[in-house]
């Protein structure tokens, strides 16, 4: 008899199974059919493969440009684009650049759930499900006829536009005003821009304009500006034809025109001054303070004492 090996492998397969296990359910709504080629691609990133499925289960009509799927994935844009030009490489997407008759230069996405090479036509769309029977298959030997030569398709919104949204205009400088309340500056501010049109009668201010302005022309008054010279600032060299914005053409000089704020006196550096010495008043020899001897005291030269002698 044999002896039993009680090391030797068993036949029977591991409890504990390796690698995936497929729990599948079939669909009957709401499924799209891909291929095993696209979703094991070799040479496609992770990021590809997962648009490409993306842009397969749109409907037609759908926005497919980088910002709406930027908007719609944590991706970016940057990924977006490198994954869409991965796929423009190996025949699974196409973008083209079209004129439409007004002249905009769009951009038309076509997926495909085959890849196509980038030379050869397109295949014929396949019909969408229960949209009608499937077409007879042609009897062996039957050449199919070519595709028909593409036109250009109506504007629909799968279109996306090159061009970015116009920059925004920079948002102007706010009005100058003073650093410190002054109902007197303020007041005479006031007087000068409800005098300005007696210079020029374009520049005839309305009551409101006049209250927002006020502000920005005491801080003018406030930094040393003359009136003169704020009024010379406001009203030389300006331009011949009609004012149409007269308070905006104000506000623009009273900001951009702005004279610095006067320097700070420097403050006093050192140890404070000695205070004088004490001296005998040479009246009632009492002590003070003063810078030379041999003069009187305040009481002394009230009361006609050191007349004459230098305080």
């Amino acid at each position: 008899m044999d002896t039993q090996h009680l090391n030797s492998p068993s036949d029977a397969p591991s409890p504990s199974p390796r690698g995936i296990t497929h729990i599948n359910t079939r669909h009957t709504t709401r499924f799209t059919v891909v291929g095993n080629h696209l979703a094991q691609h070799r040479q496609l990133s992770l990021t590809a493969i997962g648009l490409a499925v993306h842009l397969q289960s749109l409907p037609s009509g759908t926005r497919a440009d980088i910002k709406t799927l930027a908007a719609r994935f944590p991706e970016g844009e940057v990924r977006i684009a490198a994954a869409l030009r991965e796929l423009e490489a190996h025949g699974y997407l196409e973008r083209r650049r079209e004129r439409l008759p007004s002249g905009r230069i769009v951009t038309h996405t076509v997926s495909y759930n085959q890849p196509v090479p980038r030379t050869a036509a397109p295949p014929a769309p396949e019909p969408e499900p229960g949209g009608g029977a499937p077409e007879a298959p042609p009897a062996p030997g039957d050449v199919p006829p070519p595709p028909p030569a593409p036109t250009a398709p109506d504007p629909a919104p799968a279109l996306e536009p090159e061009s970015a949204s116009p920059v925004p205009p920079p948002a102007p400088l706010p009005l100058p005003g003073p650093d410190a309340p002054d109902p007197e500056r303020l007041r005479a501010a006031t007087a000068l821009l409800a005098r300005l049109h007696h210079h020029d009668h374009r520049l005839l201010l309305s009551e409101r304009v006049v209250e927002r302005l006020a502000p920005a022309v005491a801080a003018w008054l406030e930094r040393g500006a003359s009136p003169d010279a704020v009024r010379h600032a406001l009203t030389a060299n300006l331009p011949r034809e009609p004012l149409r914005h007269p308070a905006a053409l104000l506000a623009h000089r009273l900001t951009e025109l702005l004279p610095p704020r006067p320097p700070e006196a420097p403050a006093a550096s050192g140890a404070p001054a000695a205070p004088l010495p004490l001296h005998t008043c040479e009246g009632c020899e009492r002590a003070f303070r003063t810078p030379r001897p041999g003069t009187y005291c305040r009481d002394c030269r009230h009361a006609g004492l050191g007349v004459g002698a230098a305080a």
